[in-house]
């Protein structure tokens, strides 16, 4: 697995943890002494973990350089380009 994997994976899984947590917390209602936001940032906790874990069967579907489940377009790997830019 190549950095760029690991950025992307990283990426994905910051911003699920954020959104998650932003939508508890907004949902609830923010007040940060409260036991209920250590709740919701633990419970914002398991869709990141499960963006890891899709992350890595994304490896053995799609492109093995992303966390993407979508494969590397067919023309991208017949010229040899990088399908993303990179």
């Amino acid at each position: 697995m190549s950095s760029r994997f690991f950025r992307d994976l990283l990426e994905r899984t910051l911003a699920t943890y954020a959104v998650t947590l932003l939508g508890l917390l907004t949902a609830a209602g923010v007040d940060l002494t409260d036991l209920g936001t250590l709740r919701a940032a633990a419970i914002a906790a398991i869709p990141a973990g499960l963006t890891v874990l899709k992350g890595a069967v994304a490896t053995l579907i799609g492109d093995p350089t992303s966390a993407a489940l979508l494969p590397t377009p067919r023309s991208a790997v017949d010229s040899g380009t990088d399908p993303y830019g990179a």
